[in-house]
């Protein structure tokens, strides 16, 4: 505990040591959150992390300096605040929209935006507050995501994508959802980027009961009026 203790008063300090310490620490955060979504071969990976964490961290250094060097000539918090806005469009280009409609990436910016606010906090020596921060960032990404895909699993509500032979094949479709008691709460249906394929749809049905719902996407392919299904 005296290490800790020492640690952040280091941190909390000014100087050569408090520098290094402070983007080591940020490095560190940068690892521990990058790579969860690096063992899941997500786009912004563990060196995406630490450049952000380090680099922001040294944003908010940079207005310290700026306010110890000159006195009174700048606000401490503009930089920092900068930052926060910016890091917004790293985020955007890690979100994609499939040709399946589904969007990816959203978790990934949202770690990307809350590893930059980490290293902010470390930037300016609020070392407590980074760790409670990172803790509970990692159990979103670990223990939440478990949670989330338990849910979905679970859940009566799922996301459809089904490609058909022919246009005609969408009006059984409907019939087979009325059939099974499955209602269709939303409807997308595009032409098919291959010349010759039948439409394409995306769709969001609710099951009526969970045994419906675990056996639903292997009905659906076994159906001979859907070409291919896939849950989302």
């Amino acid at each position: 505990m005296s290490f800790l203790k020492e640690i952040v008063r280091i941190t909390q300090g000014w100087g050569w040591a408090a520098i290094t310490l402070r983007l080591a620490i940020a490095a560190v955060v940068g690892i521990l959150i990058g790579l969860n979504r690096e063992l899941k071969n997500r786009s912004a990976g563990i060196k995406t992390h630490v450049l952000v964490c380090v680099g922001s961290a040294l944003a908010t250094m940079t207005s310290e300096y700026v306010s110890i060097a000159f006195p009174g000539q700048g606000d401490i918090n503009r930089i920092g605040a900068q930052v926060i806005s910016g890091v917004g469009f790293l985020g955007v280009g890690t979100i994609i929209i499939t040709g399946k409609k589904q969007v990816r990436g959203l978790t990934t910016a949202a770690g990307l935006w809350a590893c930059a606010c980490a290293g902010i906090a470390i930037g300016i020596g609020f070392i407590e507050g980074t760790v409670i921060a990172t803790a509970m960032i990692i159990f979103t990404l670990i223990v939440l995501d478990r949670l989330d895909k338990f849910i979905h699993r679970h859940s009566r509500t799922i996301d459809l994508y089904l490609e058909f032979y022919n246009n005609s094949d969408i009006n059984s479709l409907v019939s087979w959802m009325h059939e099974h008691r499955v209602r269709v709460d939303n409807i997308n249906i595009t032409r098919s980027s291959i010349k010759g394929e039948g439409p394409v749809a995306t769709l969001t049905v609710i099951a009526p009961d969970e045994q419906t719902r675990s056996s639903l996407v292997k009905m659906l392919r076994e159906s001979e009026f859907i070409r291919y299904s896939e849950e989302l």
